[in-house]
């Protein structure tokens, strides 16, 4: 009179599948993605601001188009209202701007640089940086404005 308990899956019923189980899944789990892509989109947007040049200057406002962005990051030269010459974001003595600009040029490949000059400052200063510049070996100089200033035809923008 002994009962015993036959194990399951074995005999009687419909037998399971096992190779269902071992099926590889088809579909991609995106969230991991998505989660990595909005932290990093996060932080450029923090970064961004950041990479600007700081020194703060009053520019002109012109109504000229801006000029096409290059390749490398451009050197800047900025005037501020005191009279002071900023390499980037370094303070630099006026004496020593050509040596220096002589050896930035022997390591870089174009030889563009952008000036920003305060509104306010005269405008023999800005030549005489103009002619170092030049003196420098940066021949191709640009001159940075805000946009939205007045017309030739005196009409506003």
């Amino acid at each position: 009179m002994g009962a015993s308990i036959a194990p399951r899956g074995s005999g009687g019923g419909k037998r399971r599948r096992s190779h269902a189980k071992s099926r590889p899944m088809a579909e991609i789990n995106v969230t991991p993605f998505v989660d990595v892509m909005l932290v990093l989109l996060i932080i450029f947007m923090v970064a961004a601001p950041m990479l600007t040049v700081g020194v703060p200057i009053e520019l002109p406002k012109t109504a000229a188009q801006a000029l096409p962005t290059e390749q490398e990051e451009p050197l800047t030269i900025a005037l501020t209202s005191d009279g002071r010459v900023m390499l980037q974001n370094t303070e630099i003595d006026r004496e020593n701007l050509i040596i220096k600009l002589q050896a930035i040029l022997a390591e870089r490949s174009g030889n563009k640089v952008f000036l920003r000059a305060d509104g306010t400052i005269n405008y023999a200063d800005v030549m005489e940086v103009m002619g170092a510049l030049n003196a420098g070996g940066f021949n191709n100089i640009g001159l940075v404005t805000d946009a939205g200033g007045p017309k030739l035809n005196g009409s506003d923008p």
